[in-house]
């Protein structure tokens, strides 16, 4: 089979939701042992309930809890028809939904789409991007964003941030318990019950840390396949990668940047990349997208 940028996207999507397995068998993996500590089923049960019933409240709520925190706004045609025509249009050569339309009001360039799947779909920019930004650019960046919406990732990436953060509260209340003293355990001889006491407590420190760094590849490798496929859709990669180069040489973070959405957007949106943030950035180097775009050397 030739290999182009369906069947990328198609590896991508699969590798994707393997991982969201990944998670899931994770969460029941730390409620059992956490529960075996305690010695109290309960504790699985729980951690199985509530991981299901978070999935199902960010599904239908993501885009609404999503435009709240980032300070999003409606955008209407009058005062932002540039960005009203340029989603219109693409989404038309995309066979996609008109997304709805929001601005954030912020100086520092960027741009997000959220929303549980095409028809409920939202694309934000913020001020500041709409300022710098040429025709050709924002169509780049636009595009990028109705990637995400057609890649039908965003489901995923929200799901994502929902398990990581489960993981870290569950991970986070059985250390607390056992700083207070709190031990739990019926009827388990010594030796069992101290070593599921040792293994406890290394996956409540690791777990979370290995929980992040996944849900950061998950994002890495969404922003190249959004990029590939939005420069597809423009037929002009040079837009796009015009539009990175003027976003990387803002380093103003957004005012409202939080580590909850933050891989939502389309370039980092705390500012500066250098020393160990790196390791835990949510977007691939810009420079690497684009090179990726137009070549190392453009």
């Amino acid at each position: 089979m030739p290999v182009n940028l369906y069947t990328h996207q198609s590896a991508n999507v699969r590798k994707t939701w393997l991982l969201m397995t990944v998670f899931f068998i994770v969460v029941i993996a730390i409620g059992w042992l956490f529960s075996q500590v305690w010695g109290d089923p309960t504790v699985l049960y729980i951690a199985v309930i509530f991981s299901l019933v978070m999935n199902v409240m960010s599904y239908w709520y993501s885009d609404k809890i999503v435009l709240k925190m980032t300070g999003a706004r409606p955008a209407s045609r009058q005062e932002f028809f540039d960005l009203w025509n340029v989603v219109e249009n693409l989404s038309i050569t995309a066979g996609l939904p008109s997304p709805r339309v929001y601005v954030v009001n912020d100086p520092a360039p960027n741009a997000f789409a959220t929303g549980r799947d095409q028809k409920h779909a939202v694309v934000a920019a913020t001020t500041g991007l709409l300022q710098i930004l040429d025709k050709s650019e924002l169509e780049g960046v636009i595009a990028h964003e109705l990637s995400h919406i057609g890649n039908r990732d965003m489901l995923v990436s929200t799901v994502a941030v929902v398990l990581v953060g489960f993981v870290a509260i569950l991970s986070d209340i059985f250390l607390r318990s056992r700083l207070y003293g709190f031990s739990g355990g019926r009827g388990r001889n010594n030796r069992a019950g101290g070593l599921l006491i040792i293994l406890a407590l290394v996956a409540a420190i690791l777990a979370p840390i290995a929980a992040t760094l996944i849900r950061l590849a998950i994002s890495r490798r969404r922003e190249f396949l959004a990029d590939a496929s939005g420069a597809l859709l423009t037929r002009y990669p040079e837009g796009l990668a015009g539009a990175l180069r003027k976003i990387s040489q803002s380093a103003a973070p957004l005012r409202r940047a939080s580590n909850a959405t933050a891989h939502l957007y389309i370039a980092n949106p705390f500012g500066g990349q250098g020393g160990l943030t790196k390791l835990f950035m949510t977007h691939p180097p810009i420079e690497a997208r684009i090179a990726a775009l137009v070549g190392p050397h453009s």
